[in-house]
């Protein structure tokens, strides 16, 4: 039993608002398994007991100002800590330039120990608690952590809890034959079992990674493996699998981790006879863990990796009285502004939008233009229909335009996980390839360059005009193109993300401060959109969104208002000048000019954009 005695004030306060709702989830979840269940209660007192001082400060103030991170002043940058600065101590180093870029969250990719060549860019863990030796080690995380909120800027880390790496001390158990160690994955003695869970469980990876499941030869059994073969799922219908891996995650957030991105969330709960893709027991799992994080860390958000269509991603919101996540990927909107890119008909991007803009305001998205992975066309297809538009044909058409192989375009990308017998393959490349940028440097046409960067840095105001936090990824603030080199890496070359993947280049970022150079183009371009953002509450969450009416399928339109403030955005697509039919009756200010400017029938610049400002106070 509980001994209820022991807790202070405050862990007995916050325990209290939860307590009921929190034992009846876990005891839905494990049936009534109340050991297990007063096991984890004491686990996350231990671990509140073990926060230290400055942590709970800072938890403390976030629990008054409790959307802290829904303000216009959050602005994240996605880093490889070995491609930005070679180690956790380097990171620590560049701080200076983390704040000149006006970032004040940074993502810190996978960088807990992961074994080389079966790594999976860091997703195949094999140790919660171990910082990869080439980066650093948990000491230089924490000390990172406290030099990052010594300067206002929060801290996000990967939570990989889908599986482990194969050379996880539970994984090398399991092979060794100790049953206990093999509950905690999916071990079955032979091909039967799995065999009914692949004719309803979809393949993650296809062409790569066939398949759900591995023979193990070691334990004598098949194990599921979801992603890849050395990636081992966990079983969550485990109770010692989630108490174990909630305690892992507090451990992190004790080492001044701001955000605990869950990885791949969900696929947790494997049910045989359906697809393993977003089960009710997943939500009740996520809620728990909102819960255990409300308890022990409230200044801790949860950012949710769900990279689906809407009707997908938005239920890990929960509700707005029992939340789960506290932020989400914006993963439709990304796909459907490079899509927009490709054919310059902003409809389907105008539709995504709508659905975006009807959500509860409480309700904030994590907002990018491209981040570690692959560019997906997870489109509504449906929509698309209407203007006869097919799916396969579609995915291609899009592919060969932003590789560079449709007449005419000048993106720079490469295909990812192609799959010709369906049809479909993924895209990466770097926001400045994929814009144009590379090519017309390649051709050495000053034209070409102007054009480009100018769709670079409308993506960029576009990205900012949205709701939500804006996140860049390490490299864009300069326009850094693609990295070929990964082609001659033996432990790279399969997988093509790591094309925009690649190590920051110092050298181009001391050129932001060169004339006439690409770098100080887009830097101070996106600093200056960025420092606009900041000053004006219209781009607050809590801000009323919608849809403008252009009149013209090359200009999206969008209005903002805010406390006496509206904000009319308008974004050209198409690589020739064009009008936004509007006719608004109010005077504005064009934001980037500071001149007065009528809204209506507004000229835009290829690739070109606006924002006009009106203040009523």
């Amino acid at each position: 039993m509980i001994d209820g005695k022991k807790w202070n004030n405050v862990f007995k306060s916050r325990i209290d608002v939860y307590y009921d709702e929190l034992k009846w989830l876990y005891a839905e979840l494990y049936d009534n398994d109340m050991q297990a269940f007063d096991y984890f209660v004491d686990m996350l007192y231990s671990f509140y007991k073990k926060r230290n001082k400055q942590l709970k400060e800072m938890d403390e103030a976030r629990s008054v100002v409790h959307d802290w991170f829904a303000g216009n002043d959050m602005l994240g940058m996605l880093m490889y800590t070995d491609c930005f600065a070679g180690s956790l101590k380097g990171v620590k180093s560049h701080l200076d330039y983390i704040e000149e870029c006006g970032v004040n969250y940074i993502h810190l990719m996978p960088l807990l120990e992961s074994p080389k060549g079966k790594s999976d860019g860091g997703y195949a863990v094999s140790d919660f608690r171990k910082v990869e030796p080439s980066l650093g080690n948990m000491r230089d995380l924490s000390n990172l952590a406290k030099a990052c909120h010594e300067r206002g800027i929060s801290v996000c880390l990967d939570f990989v809890m889908n599986h482990t790496s194969e050379d996880h001390e539970w994984a090398k158990r399991a092979r060794a034959g100790e049953k206990e160690y093999q509950d905690r994955y999916f071990f079955y003695d032979n091909w039967d079992i799995p065999n009914e869970y692949e004719k309803t469980v979809p393949q993650v990876f296809p062409t790569t990674a066939p398949g759900n499941f591995t023979w193990c030869e070691e334990a004598g059994k098949v194990v599921m493996t979801s992603f890849y073969p050395y990636q081992w799922d966990l079983n969550y219908r485990n109770p010692v699998v989630f108490n174990d891996m909630t305690a892992n995650m507090l451990y992190l957030c004790n080492q001044g981790i701001d955000i605990i991105r869950l990885d791949a969330v969900p696929y947790i709960w494997k049910t045989l006879g359906t697809n393993c893709r977003n089960l009710p027991e997943v939500h009740n799992l996520v809620r728990i863990m909102r819960i255990a994080c409300e308890i022990v860390c409230p200044g801790t958000l949860l950012l949710g990796e769900v990279v689906m269509e809407p009707s997908k991603v938005v239920p890990y919101f929960g509700s707005v009285s029992k939340p789960e996540c506290h932020t989400l990927y914006n993963v439709t909107t990304m796909a459907s502004t490079w899509h927009t890119v490709a054919t310059k008909d902003v409809r389907l991007l105008k539709h995504q939008l709508g659905q975006v803009f009807a959500l509860p305001k409480q309700y904030v998205f994590l907002n990018y233009l491209r981040c570690h992975d692959d560019i997906g066309w997870g489109l509504d297809y449906d929509y698309l229909q209407q203007f006869g538009i097919e799916e396969v044909p579609h995915k291609k058409y899009l592919n060969d335009y932003l590789k560079g192989v449709w007449p005419g375009s000048d993106s720079r990308g490469e295909l990812y996980n192609d799959d010709p017998k369906l049809g479909d393959a993924r895209l990466c490349g770097t926001t400045a390839s994929l814009s144009g940028i590379e090519a017309a440097e390649y051709e050495k046409d000053k034209n070409k360059l102007s054009k480009y960067i100018g769709l670079d840095l409308m993506l960029h105001a576009f990205l900012l005009t949205q709701s939500g936090i804006p996140v860049l990824y390490s490299g864009d603030e300069i326009g850094q193109l693609n990295d070929y080199s990964y082609h001659n890496d033996p432990h790279k070359k399969d997988d093509s993300r790591y094309l925009h993947r690649g190590s920051l280049d110092w050298a181009s970022v001391a050129r932001r401060h060169e004339e006439g150079t690409r770098e100080k183009c887009i830097f101070d371009g996106i600093r200056k959109l960025t420092k606009l953002r900041n000053s004006h509450r219209v781009f607050e969450s809590a801000a009323d969104t919608w849809i403008i009416e252009t009149w013209n399928d090359h200009v999206l339109g969008i209005g903002r208002y805010y406390k006496g403030e509206k904000l009319i955005a308008l974004f050209n697509f198409n690589d020739y000048a064009e009008t936004a039919w509007i006719d608004d009756e109010e005077d504005y200010i064009d934001m980037m000019t500071g001149e007065l400017r009528p809204a209506k029938a507004v000229g835009i610049p290829a690739y070109g954009f606006v924002w006009l400002i009106k203040n009523f106070k």
